[in-house]
């Protein structure tokens, strides 16, 4: 019985020695198959460790900057929170203070108006099986004040992780130029800033970061060790983008084209000013627009570059230039204005009976078709001017910098289209292919390309990557020819026959064209009726040396039986280019001559050094009105300057050797009210147009060189009204058809 038992035990001994025998076997095997290959279960244990035992930060990157070309913020990334949720119920150590989310259902019900979605896709989001979730787009680029109100609502497991997102300060503002950008989801878990529209898109590559992040060891418990080294690779911030956009002279345009909308309710507006000695676009604008930040878009085109249409009478600037440039104009010459047969086909003036017997010169002030289709018919040869159209590129695109340029359409296959082109119809042409071709009649024959980006800067190195230069594209006319056509298309505007008097700038002279252009029917033909036109006008000033160029264009506006289509343009064009040369300090060229016994105005003597009393005196001698600046006794400066002539009735501005106060403007015309700013060394902001109504320094008080002062203009029957009113208050106090 022993001896069974002691065989037994000796038996279970080897196959114990046996079944650990192999074990170990087994074990030393994997030791020397983890060590040779260095994984485990398709795991390498060296990554495995480092993912332990090193931790990685991320260093966040931000998108470029847009700004205009004053360095004004026109995009940036500011701070913003992307919602979370956490559903780990592991997360809660105390019932009573719970870390997750709770309640799914009452939670998606009051989150979901919050966030604009639908309660059902909040709480499937609610529901899903993972430890923490986000809600998409509609959780990301949260404000600080939505953020307070989810927090007041004290939901459980529902927290924010700070993010960026893409601001435009200025709201609706050159919207289509600098275009917009937003968050995209590459991934579940991952979402990136894309440019959608405009510049944030055409330069996406340039404005996109890249983050950087720093890794460093930690312990068990997540704790960075000591002395350890870092690895560090920094964020490469995305490049900042300058652009030739004025903030001030494209808010002057917003506001303009703001008012417009609002009273007459047009189709389209488009609007561009330009430097055409440079091709740098100043301002850019159509309506309708959006504001970037809330994507209110309805048309994803910029009309500016991508509304192909026919012109209408603005083109016969063009071709009056070839005409003068091939020496066959002579503007004296007689014409029989009205119709001009071409075949089976009559061409007509735009009022049907033209104005009897009239000179070239009268029927481009009248804007007469029959004097352009002659032009080229007889004079210039449709041949040549074919020529004239492609060196003036309305054949190619003009290259602009921005994404989505479209090309006009030359139609001339049949004589009467090369007639019609002559005078805007038929052919189309996009408004900036205008634009470019008009610079060679502002700027001496050159042609010059348009742009709007001026420079690419790395914000890290501030090196310039990209910078832009101006471009002479052609020069399809001489000199000469640009000023003969700048001469005639002044007449235009001062003639008492001429179309564009509307578009007169006090102070200021104008050239420029004013068109009507016919909009087709889809039944065919052209639509008819009082107010179915485009109503544009291309105009520059001064006129002797142009430093401005400007169309404006407003399709189908709702106009009074007593308006014409000018009234919404003139509106546009007049009160954004008179701003715009006031604020780039372009003295006025032309002063309204009084009927005196000296037309030739009056030389001023110099008032520098003599008593305040003595040039009071004298200045009112000579029929001017001495305003004195400063409560001294002697003159220490003057404006304007001795030497200058001057009308009578003129404001002489006389700044004395004491304290120095600010003068009362109110009443005073814009070119006496900067004339008062230039001799405080003030810098001026003006807002509308007329005569100065409210100045933001008050009178008498003290100013310093180099101070603000903003002055907001009326007409005089407004300016009139507002001061008795305030005079008032004070004492009770103390006591038709379309034209071309």
């Amino acid at each position: 019985m022993n001896e069974k038992k002691h065989k037994n035990t000796h038996k279970g001994a080897v196959i114990l020695f046996w079944i650990f025998g192999l074990l170990f076997f087994v074990l030393m095997f994997r030791f020397a198959q983890i060590q040779a290959t260095g994984k485990a279960d398709g795991k390498v244990l060296a990554i495995e460790a480092e993912r332990q035992y090193e931790k990685k930060q991320t260093l966040a990157a931000k998108r470029g900057a847009i700004f205009d070309r004053s360095g004004e913020v026109l995009a940036e990334d500011t701070p913003s929170y992307t919602l979370m949720a956490v559903l780990d119920p592991k997360m809660t150590i105390d019932p009573n203070d719970p870390k997750h989310v709770v309640d799914p259902e009452k939670t998606a019900e009051k989150l979901a108006p919050l966030l604009h979605m639908d309660v059902h896709e909040v709480e499937r989001i609610l529901t899903k099986k993972a430890k923490q979730v986000e809600f998409g787009l509609n959780g990301r680029g949260i404000s600080y004040e939505l953020k307070q109100k989810i927090e007041a609502l004290k939901l459980p497991g529902i927290g924010f992780i700070r993010d960026t997102k893409r601001f435009y300060p200025n709201g609706t503002f050159a919207s289509y130029v600098i275009g917009y950008a937003q968050k995209q989801e590459v991934s579940s878990d991952k979402a990136k800033t894309i440019g959608m529209m405009g510049i944030e898109k055409s330069l996406d590559r340039y404005l996109q970061e890249k983050n950087g992040y720093v890794v460093f060891e930690r312990d068990k418990d997540g704790f960075r060790l000591p002395d350890t080294k870092e690895k560090i690779v920094p964020p490469d911030n995305g490049d900042e983008v300058y652009l030739t956009i004025d903030q001030k002279i494209q808010t002057f345009l917003e506001d303009a084209m703001n008012q417009v909308e609002k009273q007459y309710k047009p189709k389209k507006i488009i609007a561009i000013v330009t430097n055409p000695k440079t091709g740098e676009i100043l301002a850019m604008g159509t309506r309708p627009s959006f504001d970037p930040n809330k994507r209110n878009i309805t048309n994803y085109l910029n009309d500016a570059i991508s509304y192909p249409y026919e012109p209408g009478s603005t083109m016969k600037m063009f071709t009056l230039a070839a005409a003068i440039n091939e020496g066959v104009y002579n503007g004296n010459e007689l014409y029989r204005s009205g119709s001009y047969r071409v075949g089976a086909n009559v061409i007509r003036d735009h009022n049907k009976v033209g104005w009897g017997t009239i000179t070239f010169n009268e029927g481009v002030q009248r804007s007469s078709n029959v004097a352009f289709a002659k032009l080229v018919k007889e004079k210039l040869g449709e041949d040549r001017f074919l020529q004239y159209l492609y060196r003036f590129h309305f054949n190619v695109k003009t290259g602009i910098d921005l994404p989505g340029e479209a090309l006009g359409n030359i139609l001339y296959r049949y004589p009467i289209e090369k007639l019609t082109t002559a005078f805007g119809q038929g052919t189309s042409v996009t408004p900036i292919q205008q634009i470019q071709a008009a610079t060679a009649i502002a700027n001496g024959g050159k042609m010059m390309k348009p742009y709007v980006v001026d420079r690419i800067v790395d914000p890290d190195t501030n090196k310039v990557i990209v910078q832009h230069h101006p471009e002479v594209v052609g020069e399809p006319i001489t000199k000469e020819t640009a000023q003969k056509v700048l001469d005639i298309l002044e007449t235009v505007v001062t003639s008492e026959k001429g179309t564009g008097r509307p578009y007169q700038i006090e102070g200021y002279r104008v050239a420029g064209k004013t068109g009507t252009a016919q909009i087709p029917s889809p039944k065919g033909g052209y639509l008819t009726g009082y107010e179915n036109y485009i109503f544009s006008f291309l105009g520059m000033a001064p006129k002797e040396n142009p430093q401005l160029l400007m169309y404006v264009a407003v399709q189908q506006p709702k106009l009074s039986p007593t308006e014409t289509g000018s009234a919404p343009v003139s509106l546009i064009f007049n009160t954004v280019m008179k701003n715009s040369l006031q604020y780039l300090n372009i003295r006025p060229s032309v002063e309204k001559q009084e009927k005196s016994l000296d037309n030739k105005g009056i030389e001023l003597p110099t008032y520098v050094g003599q008593t305040v009393d003595a040039a009071g005196k004298d200045a009112k001698a000579r029929g001017l009105l001495p305003v004195v600046i400063g409560n001294g006794t002697k003159v220490e400066a003057q404006l304007p300057v001795a030497g200058e002539k001057v009308i009578g009735g003129e404001r002489i501005l006389l700044q004395t050797n004491g304290t120095v106060g600010m003068p009362d403007l109110r009443g005073w015309s814009l070119r006496d009210a900067l004339k008062a700013c230039e001799l405080l060394g003030l810098k001026p902001s003006i807002k509308g147009s007329g005569y100065v109504v409210a100045q933001s320094i008050r009178p008498r008080s003290s100013v310093r060189e180099g101070d603000y002062v903003i002055l907001e203009l009326a007409e005089p029957s407004k300016w009139q009204e507002e001061i008795t009113q305030e005079q008032t208050s004070q004492t009770n106090k103390e006591e038709k058809s379309p034209v071309d």
